[in-house]
């Protein structure tokens, strides 16, 4: 098979479609081998916050796993919905919801592996335009998902909070902002700032026609905060994990060296008003 040309990285705008269109493509392309790489960590019904290893069940950040049971979840940015396969195993009614409909034949391949329970409620739809109603949800979260390869978050924001029932609690992690001013290396290249952190063009990887075939967006914790809040949600918590001993691996920029000197994964944890 004759492949194309690499992709040119570059730092440039990029808006609304032109994101959404590249992350969908782009996931496509690569989930086989992101589930691949990245299936034994993620296993297939854990609900793990980042490559940390924070697992859900020890932080309880959605609330007490007890308290799952019988309450809707909607989970953000799927993939092949570990996440929301762990919430099920608690008792909760999740949804699962991806960009990438690769990603979720993924979740179906897995629902569909002899032994398991009924299969997981998939819906391919964009972050920002959710298909639901209004106070459809109890609960949701989004565990590395979508956030960070959104133009408008500030959208997916107010339509989080309008899906939400008065009080219901949003989760979401992503990158942490302090690694945009680092290269996206694992070793000792990515302990030196190279870049500014209030810089926010978006890293860009493009095609040689120019088109963008991947879309990472970064905002400030300033940001995040003020678009929470803009959103009518209340900002309870923030979350930075600490790298645990156990954890050897690398995962992209992730890695010890890096995870014990630098935050590597922020945590938000709102409240619907």
């Amino acid at each position: 098979m004759i492949q194309g040309p690499e992709p040119e990285a570059t730092r440039r705008s990029a808006g609304i479609t032109e994101s959404s269109r590249a992350s969908r493509g782009w996931w496509d392309r690569n989930a086989d081998d992101y589930q691949i790489e990245h299936g034994d960590f993620l296993g297939d019904d854990r609900f793990v916050w980042g490559p940390e290893g924070l697992d859900e069940a020890e932080a309880a950040l959605l609330g007490p796993a007890a308290g799952l049971k019988g309450r809707s979840v909607l989970e953000i940015g799927a993939g092949a919905a570990q996440c929301s396969r762990w919430l099920a195993a608690q008792g909760a009614l999740p949804v699962a919801l991806d960009l990438s409909r690769r990603q979720l034949q993924h979740a179906r391949r897995i629902d569909q592996e002899p032994g398991r329970p009924a299969p997981l409620p998939l819906v391919q739809a964009d972050a920002a335009f959710l298909p639901f109603a209004d106070a459809s949800f109890d609960l949701a979260c989004s565990a590395y998902g979508a956030l960070p390869f959104v133009a408008d978050t500030g959208r997916v924001q107010r339509e989080v909070r309008r899906v939400l029932r008065p009080g219901g609690r949003w989760v979401f992690s992503v990158t942490h902002p302090v690694r945009w001013a680092f290269p996206d290396e694992p070793g000792p290249e990515g302990l030196t700032a190279a870049s500014s952190y209030f810089d926010r063009t978006p890293y860009v990887e493009q095609d040689d026609r120019g088109l963008a075939v991947y879309v990472e967006h970064h905002r400030t914790l300033g940001d995040r905060v003020r678009e929470i809040a803009a959103a009518g949600l209340r900002l309870v918590d923030l979350v930075e994990p600490e790298w645990p001993r156990w954890n050897e691996q690398e995962w992209g920029g992730w890695s010890p060296l890096r995870g014990r000197l630098l935050p590597g994964t922020a945590i938000f944890v709102c409240v619907a008003e």
